[in-house]
């Protein structure tokens, strides 16, 4: 089995503490590691430290060896430019499938929280021997507890005759819902949030690509060819060049058939923005998380982030503050989505030292 890790994002919406060198998986945003070593350390027990392959932006390849030094360094693959997750994968499965044609692989965002790591590394083994089995494409999902308009949704079929292997049929993928679909999606008790986490056959998934993708199957499997020599880097921009920047979802998952879906019950949150770092943090009686010497009068359900100085938040609610060097961020935790605007704003100004 070999683990593949998503980990070339920005992380836009944890400015400003996220950073175009130093985004939200190399950051210690919940917990005294990093995300990305915490990724890497839930999967251990399931999978050789020589078996992990990390993705990621060029940008970030020094750093992912300097938090990583266990990880082979060959293993930390560069991407040239940003092209969403279906390159990403496969370049990876097509590195694998030189290696172990037969092996089954992974794909695990590098951002994500477990609260039960055990319970995580069953439901991917789990997963493993299905894409095994069947030699199919199977993607987790976790069941939702409220009417999320911020996921995806996975539609899967009742009564498909594999509900005794805890394992359903996908029947179809729904984009980010308006609060009255998320509503319905949660009544009718057949829909799973969608993770990002896929297990297959790096042989099936490089199928799939290539029927659906061929110019990325072509262009991606050619330069991988020269994996590990002095010219692949080089290769490698020239083929992301040609081609587009696309997901696996709207590429693959959503057009091909026979995509499975494992529940996942594992404590997840993906960590898309502050609020969710606010809702896994234990708070005080007033609601409030706070990290740094912060003083709260009359205030309650804050979120503070200060390691610089002394902060008094007076008479507020439901805000989020984020302070580092050389930025201060005051946003209400109902328009955290948002915080990606003010790195869009500052890329148009020229802004770039606070990237």
């Amino acid at each position: 089995m070999y683990v593949v890790i998503m980990a070339g994002g920005r992380g836009t919406r944890f400015w400003p503490r996220s950073r175009t060198t130093k985004p939200k998986q190399l950051l210690d945003i919940v917990g005294e590691q990093t995300m990305i070593q915490q990724t890497v350390e839930r999967v251990l027990p399931i999978a050789a430290q020589a078996n992990i392959l990390i993705v990621t932006h060029k940008n970030q390849v020094d750093a992912l060896k300097q938090q990583l030094p266990d990880i082979p360094p060959e293993n930390i693959i560069a991407e040239p430019l940003g092209r969403n997750t279906a390159p990403c994968i496969c370049l990876a499965a097509a590195i694998i499938q030189k290696k172990a044609p037969e092996a089954v692989m992974a794909v695990l965002p590098a951002d994500h929280y477990i609260g039960d790591p055990s319970g995580y590394c069953e439901c991917i083994l789990k997963a493993v021997q299905a894409a095994k089995n069947r030699h199919a494409l199977v993607t987790i999902g976790i069941r939702p507890d409220r009417p999320e308009t911020g996921y995806g949704y996975i539609e899967f079929a009742q009564n498909s005759g594999l509900e005794t292997e805890e394992i359903y049929r996908v029947v179809s993928y729904h984009e980010k819902p308006d609060t009255e679909k998320a509503n319905q999606y949660l009544s009718r008790g057949n829909y799973l949030w969608n993770s990002g986490m896929f297990v297959w056959p790096v042989a099936t998934i490089l199928q799939n690509i290539e029927r659906f993708l061929p110019n990325i199957y072509r262009e991606v499997t050619d330069a991988s060819g020269a994996f590990g020599t002095s010219g692949f880097t080089a290769i490698l921009t020239q083929a992301y060049e040609k081609i587009e920047s696309i997901s696996i979802d709207y590429g693959v998952m959503e057009k091909t058939e026979s995509v499975l879906t494992f529940e996942g019950d594992f404590g997840w949150n993906d960590i898309g923005s502050w609020s969710a770092i606010y809702d896994i943090s234990k708070k005080d009686k007033n609601g409030n998380v706070l990290s740094g010497d912060v003083i709260p009068v009359d205030s309650r359900e804050l979120f503070v982030y200060n390691k610089h100085k002394l902060t008094a938040v007076v008479g507020l609610a439901n805000v989020v503050v984020v302070e580092t060097d050389d930025a201060l961020l005051i946003c209400s935790k109902d328009r955290v989505q948002d915080v990606r605007n003010v790195v869009d704003v500052l890329e148009k100004r020229g802004d770039y030292e606070y990237l």
